[in-house]
């Protein structure tokens, strides 16, 4: 497993709100270690059990916290942001719709702080059977070794769901975030990845536009030990067009399905054309 294990201490920022109340009653119900929620003029309320701060200073003054998950609407995460890269390791911002310009802002701070972000536009984080700072549906996962990297959500989804009704487990799971701004890329993830003692093999989901996939395919093919499957999607997509992701646009002829399939393949890496082809080619390199 890896971003995710059994001492992480986890802030809400925005735990009172419709969507962090919901997800943290389901993070707790998945063991995470939920220990302080986040909501200005909210502090000396608990939710279920969690008691809710002001701020995160007076937070960190009364709890044992290394990480965070961010629910707050996009006009106030670069400052939710901002409050818990000065204190914290890990950052989730599930917050989507944040400007560029803050994102940039953030990822530029986290750097300088040494703090490790995931996001934002993301369904977070999932260690099967330890937890989960995110938004994905548990059931659909299950303990296993093969790690899962992608920037989509929903197709996050549907291959976990593929792997686990085929009876492979995953060791974690990453959402790294569909917008063109975001905290750890593919390259962070897979180095983290090939240093896991419980993950033998990866499957990176990627899609069309930017070249985060190509820069993948070359660190894979120099420095990654381990077998990488892969599927990219948007293969019928016509250029110019945003396909779902602020970050999924082809521009020219990079980005493409064909241009990533190309630096995915000369790296070694199968790469699907349907979702449901992951689990054999899986099969074919653990």
């Amino acid at each position: 497993m890896i971003l995710l294990n059994e001492d992480t201490k986890c802030i809400v920022q925005g735990i009172t709100g419709k969507q962090g109340s919901f997800h943290t009653e389901q993070m707790l119900k998945y063991n995470t270690n939920i220990v302080a929620g986040l909501t200005p003029g909210k502090g000396g309320q608990d939710f279920l059990g969690v008691p809710i701060f002001n701020s995160m200073e007076e937070a960190t003054e009364e709890v044992d916290i290394n990480s965070s998950i961010i629910f707050v609407p996009a006009r106030f995460a670069k400052d939710a942001a901002f409050e818990a890269i000065r204190h914290l390791d890990l950052v989730v911002i599930i917050s989507e719709h944040i400007p560029v310009h803050d994102s940039m802002k953030i990822m530029a701070y986290a750097k300088e702080m040494g703090t490790t972000i995931i996001g934002p536009n993301t369904p977070g984080v999932i260690s099967p059977g330890v937890g989960k700072l995110g938004i994905m549906p548990t059931h659909i996962f299950a303990e296993g070794n093969v790690g899962v990297i992608s920037r989509s959500g929903t197709l996050t989804y549907e291959i976990a769901s593929e792997l686990t009704n085929a009876g492979i487990g995953q060791s974690t799971a990453v959402g790294i975030g569909g917008d063109p701004v975001t905290g750890d890329n593919y390259v962070d993830i897979l180095t983290r990845f090939e240093k896991d003692d419980q993950t033998d093999a990866v499957v990176l989901i990627g899609e069309i536009g930017g070249t985060a996939e190509e820069r993948a395919g070359k660190f894979i093919a120099e420095e990654m030990s381990k077998p990488v499957v892969s599927y990219i999607a948007g293969r019928t997509a016509p250029p110019g067009k945003r396909m779902g992701h602020a970050g999924a646009i082809i521009q020219g002829n990079s980005g493409t399905v064909e241009s990533k399939t190309k630096a995915l393949n000369e790296a070694g890496v199968e790469v699907a054309k349907k979702p449901s082809e992951i689990v054999d080619l899986l099969k074919k390199v653990m």
